[in-house]
């Protein structure tokens, strides 16, 4: 009988990027608390795709006192200030979602209904114009700004990431053991997991377990059973082929995902290498002619074999179950088209520790914690199902399944507001802010009916100035940056 409650030893299932980052973040702020153990098999291959990030890495790496530039070179790591979509819309057209914020915002109504008015005069630009970051990036820069002035992420060697996590896990007292899952015990009178057995015969117990397994769900899933929803309806992506190639240019500052027939292609440069794969639907595509398209719409020379991934988009029903919390792959997979894999690990890892059972797993910090989750990925679910909906693509089956499909009423009322009244409202805490719904909903090719009135009460004259301003201190700034590839050379140049 388990009689004393409190979580004393803390067990993850797996390393790579997702156990890592909780055995690092757990180890430093929690350490001197809690016993905390890694176990990873080296026959078990990390998935490793996920090598673009979003803005908020910096915050988990603030919060583990990172220094950014030892950080950027032990990963290899470049900077990214947003993603280029090609052949999204349509086939021979782009655009790019940033990072940044894009012109100035009253307090009645954001920027857009400014430049719509403007567009509707003649007088105003693309939007994308009015953004530093955007701007920025097509034109291959980047610099560290005073106050945040440049919003970025990270492309990073996720194998090299996870190296990098278990130093600092280690340091702080995380110990690994290596092995291979065999068997997980569980408590009689309440289910709760209560040990692992290794290949070896050595058997881990714990207080509590993070479920880092990957697809299979190891706990969350095969020992649990807490169900899993299943998105492919929306999403029907189901696979995908990845191959890493050798640089042939100075690296972008941006991540490049290319739509092709039956799904699209990542491009993520490092200093080193460059990160390619092709996500695609296995109705429309084989694996052989995804690899085959892939192969031929890479720069470079292949550095591995091509090798294809299988996956079902979709969420667990819950992420949180008795005394296991699913992190990465094991919590579910929603494609890596706006790289939020790694900001998920994070976001689960920081919300585990806010409400960390110390004394005892209770029911109300399990509902919190999977009603709070629940709210993030649906938000995240229905901004990759804008890509593939909202388009004028009919060329394919694939591109006309995806514009006819229907879609989450939350999605869709945020599509009819834009499209009616060029208004864009962020829920809360959800991830993906306003800029980045109105980048992506225009880039796709929603255009307002209309603007909010505020916009008419300016005059053309002021209008124009207003909107120039915007403009040109964009261009300014811009034109003053160095170019992306020599400041990696000064801040965070790779030992080769």
């Amino acid at each position: 009988m388990q009689t004393d409650k409190r979580i004393r030893k803390v067990i993850i299932a797996g390393g790579g990027t997702a156990g890592w980052m909780a055995a690092a973040a757990m180890a430093k702020v929690l350490g001197k608390n809690l016993d905390i153990t890694l176990i990873e098999s080296e026959e078990i291959g990390a998935v490793g795709v996920g090598e673009a990030t979003i803005p908020t890495l910096l915050t988990y790496n603030r919060l583990l006192g990172i220094n950014e530039q030892k950080f950027m070179a032990a990963v290899k790591g470049t900077f990214k200030l947003g993603i280029e979509f090609a052949n999204w819309k349509d086939v021979g057209e782009s655009y790019i979602h940033s990072f940044g914020i894009t012109g100035k915002d009253h307090w009645t109504a954001g920027f857009q209904h400014f430049w719509h008015r403007g567009m509707e005069a003649g007088i105003a630009s693309d939007f994308g114009d009015y953004c530093l970051e955007l701007k920025a990036a097509l034109e291959g820069k980047f610099a560290h700004l005073p106050e945040q002035g440049l919003n970025y992420a990270y492309h990073l060697d996720s194998s090299l990431y996870a190296k990098f996590l278990r130093s600092i896990a280690e340091e702080f007292g995380a110990e690994r053991i290596e092995g291979k899952i065999v068997e997980v015990a569980q408590h009689t009178e309440n289910g709760f997991i209560k040990s692992l057995k290794l290949a070896s015969g050595e058997i881990i117990e714990g207080d509590f377990f993070i479920d880092c397994s990957g697809f299979r769900g190891l706990l969350i899933e095969q020992t649990l059973h807490t169900g899993y929803d299943d998105w492919t309806h929306w999403l029907p992506c189901d696979s995908a082929v990845a191959v890493q190639t050798e640089a042939v240019s100075e690296p972008i500052p941006y991540t490049r995902s290319t739509a092709h027939d039956s799904g699209w292609q990542w491009r993520i440069p490092l200093q080193h290498r460059v990160g390619n794969g092709l996500v695609f639907c296995s109705r429309y595509q084989s694996d052989d002619d995804a690899v085959q398209t892939l192969m031929d719409n890479i720069e470079g020379k292949p550095l591995i074999e091509p090798r294809v991934l299988k996956f079902r988009t979709g969420t667990r029903r819950k992420h949180w179950s008795r005394n296991v919390v699913a992190l990465g792959l094991s919590s579910g997979f929603i494609e890596p088209l706006e790289s939020t894999s790694i900001h998920l690990i994070q976001r689960g890892i920081l919300r585990l520790m806010r409400m960390f059972p110390s004394n005892g797993v209770k029911q109300a910090d399990i509902d919190e914690f999977n009603q709070q989750t629940t709210f993030e990925t649906e938000g995240i679910r229905d901004f990759i199902i804008l890509h593939y909906h909202v388009t004028n693509r009919t060329d394919t089956p694939f591109w006309r399944q995806c514009r006819s499909m229907d879609i989450p009423d939350t999605l869709q009322h945020r599509i009819d507001l834009f499209r009616e009244t060029g208004r864009v409202f962020k829920n809360g805490d959800e991830l993906f802010a306003e800029n980045s719904w109105i980048q992506v909903m225009l880039g796709q090719g929603i255009m307002p009916e209309g603007h909010h009135p505020v916009a008419d009460v300016m005059s053309e004259e002021e209008l124009i100035d207003f909107l120039d301003h915007v403009k040109s201190n964009v261009a300014r700034t811009t034109a003053g940056l160095p170019s992306h590839q020599h400041y990696i050379q000064r801040y965070c140049k790779a030992a080769q």
